[in-house]
């Protein structure tokens, strides 16, 4: 269903029509373009690409139809195709005009499901002839999306299709609103405590997708001879004549003509798919206890939630509309299920694969929302219930959950050409598409595995801390102690939809009352009675300070690690750290960022610690990070970066590199760094070696290694938000795993992994 908002809510109607237009427009007109997946920089890419190397391709192919997949993008290609004869709520008008839809829904495969997408709109109402075009398109595209065609055609295309075409053909406003419906209505039937196989259906709209979704209903349950379709016409009875298709008329009820009012009385499901006001107040008091209401016309549905609700408080309403709840909103399936299809050479889409969509969709609803949904959609409550039946399109999990049980359904129902092995690691594959650190950080988290670590958040009362600790729970073998209120933690818990509770999933340390607090103002006032700290401020700073509660526990091993930082600046954290935990052994040498982006991981350091670091400090960071890059199973490629290049400028910066070069080079070392140089020579091999041939780099810098701070935090944020780089840390290296501080931009998923690089035994990487 189309994602509408209130006019008002965007500062009227021309307001939202302006911004609308120009986000078509601006900064250039439409929302694709075509990029080039391999290098085209020079004759030899030429040959490669074009003529003569395609010849190579092409003529695989021809030996092997199935190679087009290794050779070609096709087993990645959606077309969009319509010929705009029933556009969202603007009806017939054309094909021309249905490109910006069409567009967009391309835009939708990409994001959601990084599945490249070409629309195609069509001048051809004669649905046979626009099924011939259509079959015609099977050798460029691994699938079909058939959109916005009106009722009846679109049925007769889609049968032609899927009849000649070897590929997966897919009417989504028939299927996606079917299936996305189908699983509001299992979560609302479970939450209204009814069961398919009992409750009376009364739908409105004879149209494709009404039809699709009661045809749906009945494979999930519901029995034929409870469900009443009403049109224009009234309800579709045995013997009309009028406006009657073959489809209204599997749905023929007995008896002579009868109105939407005279059948609502004792109704469990309306599921409207007509027009605005359709469904009356004094019709909703007449339905039956707690009735389920989906109202999905757009942009106003057949009623208003509030009337509804006035005559039934306890009713289950969803609408197509972003600014209720429960949005039916068909990306939370298309993208996914083709997604699977195409991953497993599906030769269609059958029932059980949009069944398994269904399960799929239902089922991760019901389960703890995710810190990204959560973020995306700030302020909403998003826990299961009548407000939260279905998962918000923003949920990075319905990538993994639906696209893996719809190649699952498609394996299990035979129409697999390619058969997946490992459904587990596919899974994970799928995640690590959508979370951009889980690839690189499974090396981390397999080496977390082997111990069993306890991990201290000093700021446990921090939303992003909980959707952490709860993931830990879940996810490994780690158990996390929280620092907070515990009546704060609870409500903040309840309110987020999460199911763990302080003192029965995890640790709470109460800096208002806890029977330690005698033992832990103790302890720090052992550790600082000569620096100054006196009895009455080491009980003030216990306390208070949560950063230097949590070190406490972990130097009285309470703890084996502490994270702290998601407020408050770096340098003041790291003060409690250095108080409580320093030694002569243990003392911060540097930050390490991982900066993830679209062409692989760059570490970056000092970010954080040494403002101008001496010599010896630069070398100790470029040991630490050596140490630290291969906990991720990357070969470390260190570059000392300045603005002075191998020698050329006697400035700080070089003079202080270049002796770190010294001091490295005095003992065998078994990793590859380099200085001091700029960055783009770090980055680019050939520029390198036109400036030092025989650098001791073997290809780019992995890891780039600062004079000072203020470069490498710039560097770091300028990738991070330019550069849509995805951060992972900063870990705090020296101090021995003992403890990292976070900056105060980190998500949910970030802490988690953290926790992960925390919860690493220090034998695992030195």
């Amino acid at each position: 269903m189309a994602d509408s908002k209130d006019d008002t809510a965007r500062g009227g109607p021309d307001g939202l029509r302006q911004a609308a237009l120009d986000y078509h427009r601006l900064p250039k007109p439409g929302k694709l373009e075509i990029r080039a997946t391999k290098p085209l920089a020079n004759g030899r890419d030429l040959s490669r690409a074009y003529s003569p190397g395609v010849a190579e391709a092409c003529l695989e192919i021809k030996a092997d139809p199935d190679t087009a997949r290794d050779y070609t993008s096709r087993g990645n290609l959606v077309a969009v195709v319509t010929n705009g004869s029933a556009v969202l709520g603007l009806g017939n008008i054309g094909a021309l005009a249905s490109k910006p839809v069409m567009e967009g829904k391309a835009v939708l495969f990409k994001k959601f499901a990084n599945i490249d997408c070409f629309d195609i709109e069509l001048e051809e109402k004669d649905p046979e002839k626009l099924a011939e075009i259509v079959c015609a398109l099977e050798p460029t595209f691994g699938a079909i999306n058939l959109e916005d065609i009106k009722a009846p055609d679109c049925f007769i295309v889609e049968k032609i299709c899927r009849e000649r075409m070897n590929i997966p053909v897919f009417h989504d406003d028939q299927h996606g609103t079917a299936i996305v419906v189908g699983a509001a209505a299992s979560n609302a039937l479970r939450v209204a405590k009814k069961s398919f196989a009992d409750i009376k259906v009364v739908s409105t709209g004879g149209g494709a997708a009404g039809i699709a979704c009661l045809d749906m209903l009945l494979k999930l349950g519901v029995r034929r001879e409870n469900v009443y379709l009403c049109d224009l016409a009234g309800l579709v009875h045995e013997g009309r004549e009028a406006d009657m298709t073959p489809q209204k008329a599997a749905y023929a009820q007995p008896g002579g003509p009868r109105s939407l009012d005279d059948v609502i009385d004792g109704a469990d499901l309306f599921l409207g798919l007509s027009g605005p006001g359709v469904l009356k107040p004094e019709m909703v008091g007449r339905m039956a206890e707690r009735p389920i209401i989906f109202a999905l016309a757009n942009p106003t549905p057949e009623i208003m939630p509030d009337l509804a609700r006035e005559v039934q408080p306890g009713a289950i309403i969803a609408t197509g509309r972003s600014d209720f709840p429960n949005q039916v909103n068909n990306v939370l399936c298309f993208p996914f299920i083709f997604r699977g299809a195409l991953d497993v050479g599906a030769t269609t889409i059958n029932d059980e694969m949009k069944i398994a969509c269904i399960e799929g969709i239902a089922a991760l609803a019901r389960a703890t929302t995710s810190a990204e949904a959560a973020a995306a959609y700030s302020g909403e409550q998003l826990s299961f219930g009548a407000d939260y039946l279905i998962p918000k399109p923003f949920d990075p999990r319905l990538m993994g959950v639906v696209a893996s049980a719809v190649a699952k359904a498609a394996m299990e129902t035979g129409v697999a050409a390619r058969p997946i092995a490992d459904m587990e690691a596919y899974k994970r594959r799928l995640d690590s598409s959508v979370f951009k650190s889980a690839l690189l950080m499974r090396p981390v988290f397999d080496a977390a595995r082997s111990a069993e670590r306890r991990i201290v958040f000093a700021e446990g009362e921090d939303e992003r801390v909980l959707r952490a600790a709860h993931a830990i729970i879940e996810e490994t073998t780690d158990t996390p102690i929280l620092i907070g209120r515990p009546e704060v933690i609870e409500t903040r818990c309840e309110r987020a939809g999460l199911t763990i509770r302080p003192g029965i999933d995890f640790e709470i340390v109460n800096p208002e009352n806890d029977p330690r607090y005698r033992d832990y103002w103790g302890t720090y006032h052992e550790i600082m009675a000569r620096k100054g700290v006196t009895p009455d401020l080491a009980k003030a700073i216990m306390r208070t300070n949560t950063t230097a509660i949590g070190a406490v526990m972990v130097q009285r091993e309470e703890a084996d690690s502490l994270i702290c930082g998601t407020f408050g600046q770096y340098l003041w954290h790291l003060n409690y750290i250095e108080q409580v935990l320093g030694t002569q052994a243990l003392r911060p040498v540097g930050a390490l960022s991982l900066m993830i982006l679209e062409d692989g991981p760059l570490f970056v350091a000092d970010t954080q610690v040494h403002a101008e670091p001496s010599p010896e400090q630069i070398a100790e960071t470029v040991e630490g990070c050596a140490r630290h890059i291969r906990r991720f199973g990357i070969d470390p490629q260190i570059a000392l970066c300045s603005h002075s290049q191998f020698g050329n400028l006697d400035i700080s910066s070089g003079r202080r590199m270049r002796a770190a070069l010294e001091i490295l080079d005095a003992q065998p070392r078994d990793f590859a760094y380099e200085g001091e140089m700029h960055v783009d020579a770090a980055l680019d091999p050939a520029l390198r070696a036109r400036n030092l041939p025989g650098a001791r780099l073997s290809g780019a810098a992995n890891c780039l290694v600062f004079a000072n701070t203020d470069a490498a935090s710039g560097v770091r944020n300028i990738l991070k938000m330019k550069g849509a780089g995805l951060e992972v840390g900063p870990v705090l290296m020296g101090m021995g795993n003992r403890a990292h501080i976070v900056t105060p931009s980190i998500t949910a998923r970030g802490l988690l992994n953290m926790s992960a690089i925390a919860g690493t035994p220090v034998a695992h990487y030195g």
